[in-house]
């Protein structure tokens, strides 16, 4: 039962059969779609009992169905001023001047109301970023998949972010994380010397921070400055041994200088710590592949294709298998693999 029809149940006891007959017609044409009739019928209500609630619920629900919002706000605040603990009106309410554009005013109805999904997106609008990423987080909960909560919630959270990095330079624009936050985002920028320079600088200030290594690497390895990356990544392997992604970043490094059999045992290392990795699964299988291991090169690949049966991963692991069988002297499963690998390459263009 909707919000409004809850409403009526409780309310259309008080009004007489006249009114009545139009909350009914109202309620009908809200249901059928037909907005303006709906308003027409509630506005009659509340010409012939202006002091029910009921009828100016109705009519601000007509309007915003309509896409009238502006003109929701009149009688959904009349509504409130004759009930202020009607059922469904606050909601109704705080939607209206959301829709509007009036995000602050709308707060303290959404709240009451608790509807978290437009309290974020309100609390988003007025610049309160931390409790907006709670609200939808938890209007998220309730509604998983929902990708307009998951588009507000991942801006939330950015400029969540960003406020937080404002302050932190503002705090202190010389720190070392006041660097690395400038050294991210020259690397954003495919700015590599000003990246290159400022996680330096980070690290002088900072040498056992951790990510730093990783984030220089990521800047040399952009430019195939493998030896650099080696060195910056095993620099962080050595800070952090339990870390993944510091030893897959070092393997990919090692395999990128032809450093074959030291990349498998890192890359190894990394499917250890993280298991269940597309992507690392397939570089070990890469790895093995080029160390002569061919049935280790098999395991891997058909691992990667449990997890990811579509996308140019899942391309390149049947690219690989095919070169497996076909150095087996198995050409059926050789040319199976083969057209996969073109049915992803054609799907992904």
């Amino acid at each position: 039962m909707s919000a409004f029809a809850i409403i009526l149940v409780l309310l259309w006891q008080n009004a007489s059969a006249d009114v009545l007959a139009h909350l009914k017609a109202g309620s009908d044409a809200l249901s059928q779609r037909r907005a303006a009739d709906a308003a027409v019928e509630f506005r009659k209500a509340a010409e012939m009992a202006p002091g029910l609630p009921a009828a100016y619920v109705g009519l601000g629900q007509a309007l915003m169905q309509g896409g009238d919002y502006q003109g929701a706000i009149a009688p959904l605040k009349r509504a409130l001023e004759l009930n202020a603990d009607l059922p469904g009106a606050n909601e109704l309410l705080g939607f209206a001047l959301l829709a509007a554009g009036y995000a602050a005013e709308a707060i303290p109805h959404l709240e009451k109301a608790q509807a978290f999904d437009g309290l974020g997106v309100a609390q988003l609008k007025t610049g309160k970023f931390a409790e907006a990423v709670a609200s939808l987080q938890t209007a998220l909960a309730k509604r998983p998949g929902d990708v307009d909560l998951m588009y507000y919630l991942g801006r939330a959270s950015g400029l969540l972010s960003q406020q937080s990095f404002e302050q932190l330079r503002a705090t202190d624009p010389e720190s070392a994380r006041a660097h690395q936050i400038l050294g991210e985002t020259y690397a954003v920028l495919h700015n590599s010397t000003g990246a290159e320079q400022q996680f330096e600088e980070a690290l002088r200030l900072r040498p056992g921070t951790p990510g730093l290594h990783l984030e220089l690497g990521q800047v040399y390895a952009a430019n195939s400055q493998w030896d650099k990356a080696e060195q910056e990544y095993r620099a962080e392997a050595r800070m952090q041994p339990g870390d993944a992604e510091a030893a897959f970043r070092l393997g990919d490094a090692l395999l990128q200088e032809g450093k074959v059999k030291d990349a498998r045992r890192e890359l190894e290392r990394a499917s250890t710590l993280a298991p269940g990795m597309a992507d690392v699964l397939y570089a070990v299988g890469k790895a093995a592949a080029l160390d002569g291991d061919q049935a280790t090169a098999e395991k891997a690949w058909l691992a990667v294709l449990k997890i990811q049966k579509d996308g140019a991963l899942a391309g390149q692991a049947h690219f690989g298998l095919a070169g497996v069988y076909r150095g087996r002297g198995e050409a059926a499963k050789a040319d199976a693999e083969m057209k996969e690998f073109q049915r992803l390459q054609k799907a992904g263009r």
